[in-house]
């Protein structure tokens, strides 16, 4: 996500290219997310076939396992299917990686907004969760304010994505353009890039009006409420907002509205000190790009657009 420069971060970017291309993804129901349990879901690697294990940190090859935190109500990026399963890119780019490292990767749900948070607290060894790489989040700033909260992460990049809005399908035909919610509601995660962006422009709308932002826990709240009429608008990461487009009420809820803007990468999250957990991710990704694997990922969801050819550290602006 994006915005004053973090995304489905605290203000990110978005990704991704046309709707049509989440088509392959339709069969799949947005599902909800909840608190900060496990998930239960674990990507898992194999030890014995594992090329890169010799390069991650020896605690966590001690215990075979990196956990990650993951707002898990994002689809198509991570989010859980009918058995409760969690799937998506994300889970599914974490599992290759798995099989590089020697590794499960676990997957455990929380909310947006506190991951970076969790991960500070080594509650996670990684955040992975469509979040936007951003110098505000690289160097520990909150972007509203932006005074210094926190040490930072780095980011091993892996896909790019921006931001669109939507609206319910058929109504608010005169949004086009983020400065066309002037005098009206938005609905938008929060901490998000979309969250940011709507901000920023509340602050340039003229003539007493301005723009009412309603901010979610979780994307699907938001769309909820779009949905029922409560907003003129939601914004949501390109790829979230056309795979809901696609999805909801047989594709009847919503519509997609204007270009999606702020294209930016999404990263896995590590912390500044745990620069060998970095190394070891990007190796990891590099590798599975290399066999194609990542190809096959990023093929499966539909979303070729925002695909990279190499991994990138800190590659957000």
């Amino acid at each position: 996500m994006t915005a004053s420069t973090t995304r489905r971060t605290t203000a990110a970017r978005s990704r991704l290219a046309a709707v049509g291309s989440i088509a392959v993804a339709g069969a799949l129901i947005l599902t909800g997310c909840g608190d900060q349990t496990d998930s239960g879901t674990k990507s898992s690697g194999s030890k014995s076939a594992a090329p890169l294990a010799d390069k991650l940190p020896q605690a966590i090859r001690d215990k075979g396992v990196i956990k990650v935190g993951s707002d898990i109500a994002y689809a198509p990026v991570e989010f859980k299917d009918d058995s409760g399963k969690t799937v998506g890119i994300d889970p599914d780019l974490a599992d290759a990686m798995g099989k590089q490292l020697g590794v499960t990767f676990q997957f455990e749900n929380g909310t947006f907004d506190s991951l970076i948070t969790g991960l500070r607290s080594k509650r996670y060894d990684i955040a992975m969760s469509a979040m936007t790489d951003t110098k505000d989040r690289q160097e520990g700033i909150d972007s509203d304010t932006g005074k210094k909260v926190g040490e930072g992460v780095d980011f091993v990049d892996y896909f790019t994505a921006g931001v669109s809005i939507y609206t319910q399908k058929g109504k608010n035909t005169d949004i086009k353009t983020w400065s066309d919610l002037c005098g009206k509601k938005i609905v938008v995660q929060r901490g998000t890039v979309s969250e940011d962006l709507a901000k920023a422009e509340a602050k340039k709308c003229t003539g007493g009006k301005t723009i009412t932002i309603e901010a979610f826990d979780n994307d699907q709240q938001a769309q909820t409420r779009l949905r029922a009429g409560g907003a003129a608008a939601g914004s949501s990461d390109f790829p979230v907002a056309a795979y809901a487009v696609k999805t909801s009420g047989g594709g009847n809820d919503f519509q997609l509205v204007g270009e999606q803007v702020e294209a930016a990468p999404y990263g896995i999250a590590v912390a500044k000190t745990n620069t060998q957990l970095r190394d070891a991710l990007k190796a990891a990704l590099d590798a599975v790009i290399a066999n194609g694997e990542y190809d096959k990922v990023i093929k499966k969801w539909g979303v070729e657009d925002g695909a990279v050819k190499e991994a990138t550290i800190n590659g957000g602006k």
